[in-house]
């Protein structure tokens, strides 16, 4: 079977970093969210793409 070596390196950490907060999914978040927070500038917050129903706008023109 074929491995890629870059993916199995990134499993291995995400492995060893879950591993050092002994699996606790908010211990983790709350690593995160303090990193996230330690660099700002480095976040990049998106505005909301809207879909539009077409299916309701044709209801509406009939």
């Amino acid at each position: 079977m074929w491995k890629d070596e870059i993916l199995e390196e990134i499993y291995s950490y995400r492995e060893e970093y879950a591993r050092s907060f002994d699996y606790d999914l908010d211990a983790i978040f709350r690593d995160l969210r303090n990193k996230q927070n330690a660099h700002k500038q480095r976040v990049v917050t998106l505005p909301i793409k809207r879909k539009s129903n077409k299916s309701l706008e044709q209801i509406g023109q009939q």
